[in-house]
């Protein structure tokens, strides 16, 4: 490690070089830029009405015995629900995706969180999941003795003979 000192320069000009760039090579670099990009813009424009427009003189002609098809098959009118109703064969599958899957939430949501009947005759009933979660904390899960757990199973089960150690099943 050295002590010396290293002077400041005295060119009086902040520490720094002012000759690296200049503010006209800047903004004619960003000119450019922008002359660029307005001609890539015209190019892929361009480029989008010939294939729109070669797409149309070689689409297929529509079926003679259809009589209200639109002009567009691609885009859907606003009302595309009903139009989907009357011109799109069956079976329809899935109309409105998106209304489908909320009203399949609300639903699952409802039995989640209201009571009702199972089976009335039975007296089974749903409740809803908070309540049987304070329920099952308040009493517990139901647990059986270590020799209750061969009396439930099929009589079947505790006929059979355990194996002998050291033979292989084959």
């Amino acid at each position: 490690m050295s002590n010396d000192t290293h002077p400041v320069p005295s060119t009086g000009n902040g520490g720094y070089e002012r000759r690296d760039i200049g503010v006209a090579g800047v903004l004619y670099f960003l000119g450019g830029l922008a002359l660029a990009l307005m001609i890539v813009y015209f190019v892929v424009d361009g480029l989008y009405h010939y294939l729109e427009n070669r797409f149309e003189t070689q689409q297929a002609p529509v079926n003679p015995l259809v009589t209200n098809a639109p002009a567009d098959t691609r885009r859907l009118p606003t009302d595309y629900k009903d139009y989907l109703k009357h011109n799109f064969p069956s079976p329809q599958l899935e109309i409105d995706e998106r209304g489908q899957l909320d009203k399949l939430r609300i639903d699952e949501a409802e039995a989640l969180s209201t009571y009702d009947w199972i089976d009335q005759k039975a007296g089974t009933v749903r409740i809803p999941i908070d309540r049987a979660m304070d329920l099952i904390a308040q009493r517990g899960l139901p647990v059986y003795a270590p020799g209750a757990a061969a009396t439930a199973t099929s009589p079947q089960a505790s006929k059979r003979q355990p194996e002998k150690p050291g033979r292989n099943k084959k």
